[in-house]
């Protein structure tokens, strides 16, 4: 993919790390805050990206509780995201935010899933069966929930009108909420695909074949690869170090590479002093542009979506790698709990909805269970009737 980025200015994968730079440049600091303010901004920067929001000053002031609080800077922005809609939402229907009642809810919903594609009227989510996906229908009534929480906290409402769902009338049946969760099974290559992948990852910089190793080897996420310091490396022990502060469920951890991923590190650290003999961010930038700066996560999705194209497989995407080696470990026997440290999750429910078995090992085991059943039964009316 940056073997393009001099020739054909169109094709740089290093576009969105420009608008973006400053952000990850902090973020990968040891000092949360700063990173956090930094990219969200304060308030006001949200207003100006989001002008829905102006008409409702505790919107506003959410949110700047929000960015205070240090949330991540992708979280508060589909927050405000969210209330922009929802606040266009109540423009045009006539609704005072402060007074929407469930009704009110109840209409916004159903704009929701009556909300055409945006890529055109035909185009629909195949899990929502609307233009919008369940999660993203999901997301939208979330930030709308917690907006109307703390404007009752603040004594500003007396009840929120965004029902957090009912109980099943059956004891034990979790809570249903006003837009039901699909869960759907990640995509993971076959052999035959991931041989085609790695085929078409052959002439690849170094930089990115390693990237492509250790997000494999590690089952490390888009952020916790990019965000990778010098300082996280143990090649003696052949081990790196995931710092809570780069990670999605703050947990860090310490995963171990393979001696091939370690083989491609030995090479790039070298290539690495050529560019810059800064300490810092492990994997940097070779453009002329950003020459040494830390990569963003946006150029490894760039480059990760070109050799999907290459190898033929669209939907190969960064999240797989960290999906095959979660499945690989299950496939070799490792427990539940133990994945579940490996990849960082605070709960093994969410490390489920990562581990699945395909459609043919299922029916192999199957096969193999029904096979040594049926040959007992056979031994037995063996022994019996004879």
């Amino acid at each position: 993919m940056e073997q393009q980025e001099q020739g054909c200015a169109g094709a740089r994968s290093d576009e969105p790390e420009a608008r973006s730079a400053a952000r990850w440049r902090v973020q990968g600091a040891d000092s949360a805050g700063r990173a956090e303010s930094a990219s969200a901004g304060d308030a006001g920067a949200l207003v100006s990206r989001w002008p829905a929001l102006v008409g409702c000053p505790e919107a506003v002031e959410w949110l700047g509780v929000q960015v205070d609080l240090g949330r991540a800077p992708r979280t508060v922005d589909a927050y405000a995201r969210a209330l922009a809609d929802y606040l266009g939402f109540c423009g045009r229907a006539g609704l005072e935010p402060l007074g929407v009642g469930r009704a009110g809810v109840a209409g916004y919903v159903r704009d929701l899933r009556e909300r055409p594609g945006w890529r055109g009227q035909n185009v629909v989510a195949l899990d929502s069966g609307a233009g919008l996906s369940n999660a993203t229908l999901r997301l939208r009534l979330t930030a709308v929930r917690l907006f109307y929480d703390f404007v009752v906290e603040e004594g500003r409402l007396e009840r929120n009108p965004v029902g957090r769902g009912r109980h099943g009338l059956r004891r034990g049946r979790g809570e249903r909420g006003l837009v039901p969760v699909f869960s759907r099974l990640p995509w993971i290559p076959t052999d035959d695909q991931w041989r085609a992948l790695l085929q078409a990852a052959v002439g690849e910089r170094l930089r990115n074949r390693l990237m492509l190793a250790l997000a494999y080897d590690a089952g490390l996420r888009r952020e916790e690869l990019c965000l990778l310091a010098t300082d996280d490396l143990d090649p003696a022990h052949r081990t790196l170090r995931v710092r809570a502060e780069t990670t999605k469920t703050r947990r860090g951890r310490v995963v171990p590479y393979s001696a091939a991923a370690g083989g491609l590190l030995q090479g790039y650290l070298s290539q690495r002093r050529t560019i810059t003999r800064k300490r810092g961010g492990l994997l940097v930038s070779e453009s002329r542009r950003n020459r040494g700066e830390p990569i963003s996560p946006w150029t490894w999705s760039k480059v990760v979506r070109s050799l999907a194209l290459r190898a033929g497989l669209p939907a190969f995407s960064t999240h797989t790698l960290r999906h095959l080696c979660l499945t690989d470990l299950a496939r070799s026997g490792w427990e539940l709990h133990q994945i579940a440290s490996f990849a960082g999750h605070r709960s093994t429910e969410t490390t489920l909805q990562y581990i699945h078995l395909s459609g043919r090992e299922l029916a192999a085991k199957l096969a193999g269970g029904m096979a040594q059943v049926h040959g007992e039964r056979v031994a037995q009316l063996g022994e019996a009737l004879s």
